[in-house]
């Protein structure tokens, strides 16, 4: 058997993109096992931290198009359509800085609550020791790292936008994916071809301003193995417990996918018929909204 390797990937010109395709070559290919360590930038390719206040413009990388900042993407050797990738997050360690951006941005989000003019910034100072942040205006927040976006692309051929999550993962922004979770994504293509970005020093269920405070990553250590498990939409174990997600434009439908899905893996996990799983479920599990702002609405279903 091949020892597991721990493989290093920085945000750099040739690991940058801003899109899901499947026609982007990998950066990368590795065994099942096999560990990478990613840094990032934030999801605005930022070269600096925000400034406080009134929003105002800093440096950022150049780019095309208007996506968040990914880093790979990393093939998987056997990775093949139909099969699940199975990711296991290790570290996660926030870098010094990050930043909450609300209002100021067309949309009708923004429009149904009055705030599209000028945007605001909570500007945060990250200690990854205390794991605590502090904004300008003495506001300190316990931090909870994650990956907002863990995914691949559709099968789909051309470019696909990373603002609205899918079933082979993406933009899904549940800030239960913290280390010690392990997330199964569905692979549509071959290699899986993997990207990771969008990185949440802390975040509410719904995402409700649109951002988190979002934040580069020193270190994002993902651990890859395969599975023949069939899945039809992503489900993960983490330390709140296990989740099943639901992703449609209609709210009412994604519900339906998660408690669905959490019902199937009720009826796998404890032996129980379906009957009988949805009333353990509606003891047991909470349904909760991942994301309200990206474009697909997210509900995920905890069992605890």
């Amino acid at each position: 058997m091949t020892a597991s390797m721990l493989h290093i990937l920085d945000p750099e010109p040739h690991t940058l993109h801003g899109d899901f395709s499947r026609e982007r070559e990998p950066v990368l290919t590795i065994d099942p096992g096999d560990t990478v360590r990613f840094r990032t930038l934030d999801a605005g390719w930022g070269l600096e931290p925000h400034h406080p206040g009134a929003y105002r413009p800093r440096r950022e990388l150049e780019h095309e198009g208007d996506g968040h900042a990914l880093v790979g993407p990393v093939a998987i050797r056997g990775a093949r359509p139909g099969m699940t990738l199975e990711i296991e997050i290790g570290a996660v360690v926030p870098g010094a800085y990050g930043a909450v951006l609300a209002g100021g941005w067309e949309s009708a989000w923004n429009e149904r609550l009055g705030v599209i003019g000028d945007g605001v910034v909570h500007a945060y100072t990250l200690d990854a020791e205390t794991m605590t942040g502090r904004n300008q205006h003495g506001h300190t927040v316990v931090l909870q790292p994650f990956m907002g976006i863990l995914g691949m692309p559709p099968a789909d051929p051309g470019r696909h936008s990373t603002i609205p999550p899918r079933v082979t993962g993406g933009n899904l922004d549940c800030k239960e994916l913290v280390s010690g979770s392990t997330l199964l994504l569905p692979i549509a293509v071959d290699g899986g071809l993997f990207s990771t970005g969008d990185g949440h020093a802390a975040q509410g269920d719904g995402e409700v301003g649109g951002t988190a405070i979002e934040c580069p990553m020193e270190r994002v250590d993902l651990t890859f193995r395969l599975s023949d498990r069939p899945l039809r939409t992503p489900i993960a174990h983490t330390p709140a417990g296990w989740i099943t997600f639901g992703l449609d434009r209609d709210l009412d439908e994604a519900a339906y996918i998660a408690l669905d899905a959490m019902l199937e893996l009720i009826g796998h996990e404890l032996g129980l018929a379906r009957r009988d799983a949805l009333a353990y479920a509606s003891v047991h599990v909470d349904l909760r909204v991942t994301q309200l702002v990206n474009e697909v609405r997210g509900v995920h279903a905890i069992l605890r």
